[in-house]
């Protein structure tokens, strides 16, 4: 599995690993923040291959719809291939394709820590929201706040440097709710709220856990030779054997901070 998910497109990857392990549960949550309704007209921005999207279409239903934007074309054509009323875009955040006042909700989920400029992404998912529409997008908490990805990260440090464990570090950089509340500022949402929600990390292996991270282009993708991959594998069997249920499973929760506003 290991070769054959380094040879895979990273896309796929993620959809077929990392959603149902992590990202599908957060959906119905971050939908949830935005206040999504039967009805609604939705974005997701960086929806990647849709775990959001597909969330905001079942709740906005038949009478409502939703559109999906990513700047990736590899994962928009995975999220193509879902079976579900959605209009997927090609686009940045920071450059929303859409007019103003389109919008019932916006939400993002996890996309945000790469984006080039973050006051002016959310600066436009206000623009294109209705007024009194709403606004929701979130983040990883501080990967200390996460045990399992936190003993991974020193694990990473100590095998291979401060500069692989910081690579792995990179989806987890705008855990700070204080961090994010002055780059709401910055983007003129000064009645934004931050909260905190807990969600749940669940691989059917450490050994699946750990090759999918390595698929990651995002973080461990093309920095690990196969000699040191096969070291992280071994070691990762002590480091996460806390986290390892009786059927061999890694649980371990991941917390994440979700900026919500509303526009005027």
């Amino acid at each position: 599995m290991t070769v054959q998910q380094k040879t895979r497109p990273p896309a796929e990857v993620y959809d077929e690993q990392f959603v149902p392990a992590l990202f599908a549960q957060w959906g119905p949550m971050v939908c949830a923040e935005a206040g999504v309704q039967k009805g609604d007209r939705v974005l997701d921005v960086a929806c990647g291959t849709g775990a959001a999207t597909l969330a905001a279409a079942e709740i906005a239903g038949p009478s409502g719809s939703v559109v999906g934007l990513d700047a990736n074309p590899e994962m928009l054509a995975v999220a193509r291939r879902k079976p579900a009323r959605i209009e997927w875009r090609e686009g940045k955040a920071e450059k929303l394709p859409f007019p103003d006042n389109n919008f019932d909700a916006v939400v993002s989920q996890f996309g945000f820590m790469f984006f080039e400029d973050r006051p002016k992404a959310l600066t436009e998912m206000m623009r294109v929201l209705k007024p009194k529409g709403r606004l929701a997008v979130a983040v990883c908490d501080a990967v200390e706040n996460s045990q399992g990805y936190g003993a991974f990260a020193l694990l990473l440090d100590q095998l291979f440097g401060k500069d692989v464990g910081n690579a792995f570090r990179a989806p987890f950089i705008l855990g700070d709710a204080e961090q994010l509340m002055n780059i709401c500022r910055e983007a003129g949402l000064v009645d934004a709220e931050i909260v905190r929600r807990n969600g749940e990390v669940r691989f059917r292996s450490i050994d699946a856990m750990v090759s999918t991270e390595r698929a990651c282009v995002w973080t461990l993708g093309g920095v690990l030779s196969d000699e040191q991959f096969e070291q992280l594998m071994e070691e990762s069997e002590h480091a996460l054997a806390p986290f390892s249920t009786g059927d061999g499973r890694v649980e371990f929760d991941m917390p994440a901070l979700i900026v919500k506003a509303q526009k005027p």
